[in-house]
């Protein structure tokens, strides 16, 4: 017998923590904070007691690197970003309760007061080791701060957590030829002291909670655990050498402040104890509270296993029910990043779109990456606002509201007696509404929004099947009727919409004079009164030209070729040698004068070459980067001395000269005068 759900009397929704280093931009908004209010929106919606908790993280090394970069104290960064943030989860209708932030006072205390209860309890081990230490800065240096060559690629501007180039996660001493990002100076090893939580003296119990108790749980989600618990668990540092964060609360820990893994998810305590100061701990200690952390799949093993550990190791506090950790969003194909300022901001995205939240918020929805990482396209932003937004739910509503006007003036009209056609969409509309509350139920978003629309669609079939327009003409009588059901369902989407889109569902409710309602009115046909006045049609949406969306594809066609600038190093100069061994190469022009793709060789071209002495063929693995017709008559640089071989059973007599860019294309050395074949590079 399947074991029923537990009920709850409430739920306790958290929103990640982004960091105050910066504005949010779309992989925030599609990675929690659009499917979160999605959520608490329907909670609310269908009257359930829910709160939404978010805030900035606003400790940390990456606020520090901005803050040395721009001259200024990471109180000046955390303040400005903090603003920016919150401001842009208003514009787009993010609902939370509370937005505050980790370097409030209530913040400081209740963390100081976790880590000193934990450590009262003996929950930590304290252990001595080896970190790098920038001895001109005269500080320890935090993983971020150390550069140097990634052993796996040679990127010589790795970080001591992560080599942004290959994407491998790395520990600062596997760095080759470290240095320090402060001064620039060679680290030194120097011995430090920190406290742990010791994670596999927790990760029997992890397993049992995780592995048994919650197989419910997102595949990604469920992996990742899975994976990390297969692994075996180690202690993880909860304090680190730093000098902005909140201290470390006991005597003997001068200079050392709480990690901000550990800091931060302690926030969502602290911002529930600021917006509820007399109760906040029904929402945190007591069992009949369902707690649900959205965040993105980066912060996975720290929702799942650390803080869970932290709760448990404190005592008194729930644990997560549910974890609907996303994966990232991309932009065009490549992955966002703030670095390399590879990202649709959301400021800036309402200063070139005004009123089009719900546009971004459709569009991120559809394309959630709920099990997987997905991609963002200006082109298909386009296609959804056109195809899907205009021309399903807006034409519908519109259609509606002006025949009314047009046909009873703006009035709803009483329906007379229903024929099949409408008691069949009346029940098929109804039917969608329990599809989207199952698929919300069970944090499926991109499907239940897609079952909304298949409400507007119901609408759109129905119009377009009675096509009261023409009974206007001998029976309106019949066109009351139709219109009236219209009208129903129209209120209906104002309802069903309003998690996923608010800003057009208000809309709605403006154009039908209607208050909002709750959930439990969807698949009602006796919302609106008979007789009741009507507003006037406003378009819900509007279409995209494809100017639009050629501006802002070249634009981000213009920071890619920035970024390639910026990031592009040339290799580092091969090992010197002897001029005589440069002489021994014999380094000729040779006029091209015929090219053919090698059959089965999806790389290779071959070469008929006029060198001037008979001329000689060479094979070249350039097929990727040329059409083969268009390198008839260049005149190539080749070396004409080296011994042949076969390749792809053509015999190659010499190499073909090419230069390679940052990202491997390559390009055939030329002459920029017509030089004789058989002339000699010098």
């Amino acid at each position: 017998m399947t074991e029923q759900p537990k009920k709850y009397k409430r739920t306790l929704v958290t929103t990640a923590l982004p960091y105050a280093n910066g504005p949010v931009h779309i992989g925030h908004l599609a990675g929690v904070y659009v499917p979160a209010d999605i959520y608490v929106r329907y909670l609310r919606a269908t009257g359930q007691e829910v709160i939404m908790i978010g805030g900035s993280d606003e400790h940390g090394v990456p606020i520090t690197i901005r803050a040395r970069k721009e001259g200024i104290t990471p109180q000046d960064v955390v303040d400005r970003y903090h603003s920016i943030i919150k401001k842009s989860f208003q514009d787009f209708g993010i609902t939370m309760d509370v937005y505050s932030r980790t370097t409030s006072e209530t913040h400081k205390k209740v963390a100081s007061d976790f880590f000193r209860t934990l450590y009262d309890k003996g929950e930590f081990v304290k252990k001595t080791s080896q970190q790098y230490y920038d001895p001109e800065a005269n500080q320890f240096l935090a993983d971020r701060y150390i550069i140097g060559t990634c052993p796996h690629c040679g990127n010589d501007h790795a970080y001591g957590d992560q080599c942004e180039k290959c994407g491998t996660s790395l520990s600062a001493l596997e760095l080759k030829n470290p240095k320090s990002a402060i001064s620039g100076s060679k680290p030194e090893l120097r011995e430090t002291t920190h406290w742990y939580l010791p994670l596999d003296k927790h990760e029997p119990w992890l397993r049992q909670w995780i592995l048994e108790d919650h197989k419910e749980w997102r595949s990604n989600v469920y992996g990742q655990c899975k994976s990390w618990l297969d692994m075996g668990l180690q202690p993880r540092a909860v304090s680190r050498d730093l000098d902005w964060g909140i201290p470390v609360p006991v005597e003997g820990a001068e200079g050392k402040v709480l990690y901000v893994w550990f800091d931060a998810p302690i926030g969502y305590i602290s911002n529930t104890k600021e917006l509820l100061p007399d109760s906040w701990e029904k929402w945190w200690k007591d069992p009949e509270t369902r707690l649900v952390h959205f965040i993105g799949k980066d912060n996975i093993v720290f929702h799942c296993i650390v803080f869970p550990a932290m709760l448990k190791a404190h005592g008194g506090f729930i644990l997560p029910d549910n974890v609907p950790a996303n994966e990232f969003m991309n932009l065009e194909g490549d992955k966002i990043s703030t670095s390399r300022d590879w990202a649709i901001w959301l400021h800036e995205y309402l200063q070139e779109f005004p009123g089009k939240q719900d546009v971004l918020r459709y569009v991120l929805t559809a394309n959630a990456p709920e099990t997987k990482d997905n991609d963002f396209t200006w082109r298909d932003f386009q296609a959804r606002n056109n195809n899907e937004l205009v021309a399903i739910l807006g034409n519908f509503v519109n259609r509606v509201v002006v025949l009314t006007h047009k046909y009873f003036g703006g009035k709803v009209p009483a329906p007379a007696e229903l024929q099949p056609i409408d008691t069949e969409s009346i029940e098929a509309f109804k039917a969608e509404r329990h599809q989207v509350e199952s698929l919300i139920e069970a944090f499926r978003f991109r499907d239940a929004q897609k079952e909304a629309m298949n409400m507007a669609r119901i609408g759109n079939k129905y119009l377009a099947d009675t096509e009261p327009w023409k009974l206007a003409k001998t029976d309106m009588t019949r066109v009351a009727t139709i219109l009236n059901i219209g009208l129903q369902i129209t209120a209906n989407l104002a309802t069903v919409m309003e998690p996923f889109l608010p800003f057009s569902a208000q809309k709605i409710l403006d154009q039908l004079n209607l208050n909002k309602q709750g959930w439990d009115t969807i698949g009602s046909m006796d919302i609106l009164a008979t007789g009741h006045q009507i507003g006037q049609p406003v378009l819900l949406f509007e279409k995209i030209d494809d100017s639009v969306v050629e501006e802002q594809l070249a634009r981000l066609d213009a920071k890619r070729k920035a970024n390639e600038q910026a990031q592009w190093q040339p290799q580092p100069i091969a090992e010197t040698i002897d001029f005589s061994a440069f002489e021994k190469l014999d380094i000729r022009v040779g006029l091209v004068t015929e090219c053919t793709k090698v059959p089965k060789a999806d790389k290779l071209l071959q070469f008929k070459i006029d060198d001037g002495l008979g001329g000689r063929t060479i094979v070249s693995g350039i097929a990727k980067f040329y059409n083969p017709e268009d390198l008839v008559g260049k005149r190539v640089l080749f070396i004409a001395n080296l011994a042949p071989r076969k390749l792809k059973g053509i015999e190659s007599q010499g190499m073909i000269l090419s230069a390679e860019d940052a990202d491997g294309n390559l390009s055939v050395v030329t002459t920029s005068t017509e030089v004789k074949p058989g002339c000699q590079v010098k």
